[in-house]
């Protein structure tokens, strides 16, 4: 025991630590700022019943067909009055009666003015005595993982593992090396690996605490489903945070001042934020960019993790993405030390 208290990676490992709690903001952007933003998230996109949509007819009895569809609240305005509030956005839609039969004047580009479109329809055509060809019942399901809440969160951990990685490694290193402390370690005994690898055990050690308590969380408060094996998912939020520590390595490798190492972190960071489907699917972005989309760490992270956490795909289904994060955890890790200054 005094043997490894007395060891430099066992000392160094232990400062990284108290260095770590020392920062409030630190552990504001680690533990908090993910919790917060899974409550936001899972509270405005909660399951909720369908909006009723506010339409507008210029007659009495369009008005009372469509106030008989559930899914719809009408009122009698002039097409003079309904052109107005459909401008302003307090109807969705107006139907009009024309001498042929009726119009609807509605944006197709709005979501609610199509569904309102059909629900108004079927309601004016079912007044008229239109009788369905067919038969039909609706069976509701409201499945646990298909939430909204349930997809942002595999995204939140993978870019929060990012996040946590890149700065914990990338701004620390710079901030020894501004304040001359890398110039004297480089002097000491102490092998130049130790002092590497010390990050590294904090980081992982730190992991577990990270991840257990967001994903506790997600589950006591969300509900979220753990669908696949916890190992597999361990696993690959270990290989998820090794593939950005390497990237925080590498761009703290030369940087000088934290000016300097916070832009480069943004700059290798802000593409993933938009690109890798974070709060949306990344296969929204069109095909010719898709090749790039999926060779990104995080893009490659939270498919693995959805995977698991959502789908209960096995390990041996998902090795694209595995090899993807190995790849950026080899390549960037071994060009770091290859240019890596302690000065």
């Amino acid at each position: 025991m005094n043997s490894l208290k007395l060891s430099s990676l066992y000392q160094l490992t232990l400062v990284r630590f108290r260095l770590f709690l020392r920062e409030p903001e630190a552990i504001f952007w680690i533990f908090i700022f993910p919790i917060l933003l899974a409550v936001g998230l899972g509270i405005a996109f909660r399951n909720r019943p369908a909006d009723v949509l506010p339409v507008g007819a210029t007659t009495a009895e369009l008005t009372q067909a469509l106030a008989a569809d559930k899914g719809l609240t009408a009122k009698t305005l002039d097409e003079a009055s309904g052109t107005h509030e459909l401008a302003a956005g307090q109807i969705v839609l107006l139907a009009i009666q024309r001498a042929d039969g009726v119009a609807y004047k509605y944006d197709d580009t709005n979501p609610d003015a199509r569904t309102a479109r059909l629900l108004a329809d079927g309601a004016v055509q079912g007044s008229a005595g239109r009788k369905d060809a067919v038969q039909t019942g609706n069976e509701l399901v409201h499945e646990v993982g298909a939430r909204y809440i349930d997809f942002a969160v595999p995204g939140l951990l993978g870019m929060n593992l990012m996040g946590s990685a890149m700065w914990g490694l990338g701004f620390a290193i710079v901030d020894e090396r501004r304040k001359k402390l890398l110039k004297r370690l480089v002097a000491s005994p102490m092998p130049k690996s130790q002092y590497l690898a010390s990050f590294l055990l904090s980081r992982l050690a730190m992991l577990i605490i990270e991840v257990a308590f967001f994903l506790s969380f997600a589950r006591v408060a969300f509900g979220v489903p753990f669908r696949g094996s916890l190992w597999q998912l361990g696993l690959l939020c270990l290989m998820t945070s090794l593939a950005f520590s390497a990237l925080g390595l590498l761009v703290s490798s030369r940087a000088k001042t934290t000016e300097a190492v916070s832009g480069l972190m943004n700059l290798v960071m802000l593409p993933m934020w938009i690109l890798s489907g974070v709060f949306f699917s990344a296969s929204r972005f069109p095909a010719i960019i898709q090749p790039v989309v999926r060779a990104l760490p995080l893009t490659a992270a939270i498919d693995a993790l959805r995977g698991n956490m959502l789908q209960g795909t096995g390990l041996h289904l998902m090795m694209p993405q595995v090899l993807i994060l190995l790849g950026w955890f080899v390549v960037p890790f071994a060009v770091s030390l290859r240019i890596f200054r302690w000065r």
